[in-house]
């Protein structure tokens, strides 16, 4: 078993706290970044009292104008208690306060729709924090094909068999393709979800979301409980998805995917974007293609590529089964031209070596006598011929 280390995190928040982030969280839709900002400058209590009675900036107003009267932070928390999920909120001790720093970084330059979230849902036993520390995203096409569900399913089984955490989306397709991998590593897995923790969406993932959060990993979601899924809140969800983590795998997507948005998301906020490759005519990997093309992506075919290009998990082992070296590999630049002007079933003489190869005369009639030796060629009544070598077994 990989799983990271599991137990209920030493909560640092105070009651008055998390109440008021509950409340917060209800009242503005994600991501809020005036209210971001309110609540970073006079902290949660305060902030939520002044949105309560209007006494506010006109910003933070506009955000909250249409829910501020609704105050639900006692039953959230009490609802969330009923399917075993906890809020988690910046004062904890389990929140994920470096990888989400980039996003408050982003937000802070301009980039529009990226402030960090006010506080987490989360159900499930893995420390959110620990889970984020060194985790990658593997995301993808919710139509997606054989070929890019068995890709996924094997990055995610690798990287958890490495104890690197997956995060992905709960979607059919990949990103279940990806759980169900980790899962099968015995690893740690978190799915980001598009509505709240205690809604059963997709349909076809009530199960596996139910094992993620009873065997080690997260169920995670910015959104108050009994909130519904909306395609809105996916594209907000994808900013959580590559904040949370170090570096973003593209698996399979088509030019207008959301997981395209998810990595472009991660390169706005400096993260590593990763894509791999799929058949040239297959419309599902088109946005693979193009994110490589443009340069907004890394090429990636194997887990040992993707922890070699997130970087701060240490280079990739040497493979168990090395590439085949060829026989001419022992052979400096100057001797492999001389060999490869070379044939086999005829003779050449050390001037015609020399025209073919563009290496001096006299060097070639120095290094003929050194191939011979070596096993590479061997003179003839008609000159020099090449031998050729079997690769090593």
């Amino acid at each position: 078993m990989t799983a990271l280390p599991t137990q209920q995190p030493v909560a640092t928040a105070t009651d008055e706290e998390r109440l008021a982030r509950a409340y917060l969280l209800r009242v503005a839709e994600p991501p809020a970044p005036a209210l971001v900002a309110f609540v970073g400058e006079r902290g949660p209590v305060e902030a939520a009292a002044r949105v309560r009675s209007g006494d506010c900036p006109d910003k933070v107003r506009r955000e909250t104008a249409a829910r501020r009267e609704v105050d639900l932070a006692e039953q959230d928390l009490e609802r969330a208690a009923k399917t075993q999920a906890r809020l988690v909120v910046p004062e904890d001790h389990e929140w994920p306060a470096w990888p989400l720093l980039s996003l408050a970084v982003a937000s802070g330059r301009g980039i529009e729709n990226v402030a960090a979230p006010l506080g987490l849902w989360v159900r499930g036993g893995a420390n959110l924090a620990e889970a984020a520390d060194r985790a990658v995203a593997v995301v993808g096409a919710r139509l997606a094909t054989n070929y890019g569900e068995h890709n996924s399913a094997e990055l995610a089984h690798g990287l958890a068999t490495r104890s690197v955490p997956v995060f992905s989306g709960a979607a059919l397709g990949i990103d279940g393709a990806a759980h169900r991998g980790a899962l099968g590593a015995g690893g740690v897995t978190v799915a980001v979800l598009g509505c709240a923790v205690d809604i059963g969406y997709p349909a076809g993932h009530v199960d596996l979301l139910k094992r993620i959060a009873d065997t080690g990993g997260a169920v995670v979601s910015e959104y108050a409980p009994g909130t519904p899924p909306a395609r809105h809140r996916f594209l907000v969800r994808n900013r959580l998805i590559a904040g949370l983590t170090d570096g973003t795998v593209v698996v399979e997507a088509g030019i207008r995917s959301g997981a395209r948005n998810t990595a472009t998301t991660a390169g706005a906020l400096g993260k590593v974007v990763m894509a791999l490759p799929g058949p040239v005519q297959s419309a599902n990997s088109a946005g693979c293609h193009a994110l490589i093309r443009d340069c907004k992506a890394t090429l990636v075919t194997s887990v040992d590529e993707v922890i070699d290009t997130v970087g701060r998990f240490g280079s990739a082992p040497e493979p168990e089964n090395p590439r085949p070296r060829r026989p001419t590999d022992v052979l400096a630049p100057e001797a492999l031209r001389v060999y490869e002007a070379l044939v086999p079933r005829a003779g050449r003489s050390a001037d015609q070596v020399a025209t073919e190869s563009g290496v001096p005369v006299d060097r070639v009639r120095a290094l003929l006598p050194e191939l011979e030796i070596d096993g590479f060629a061997v003179r003839g009544d008609t000159g020099w011929r090449r031998i050729v070598r079997a690769a090593p077994c």
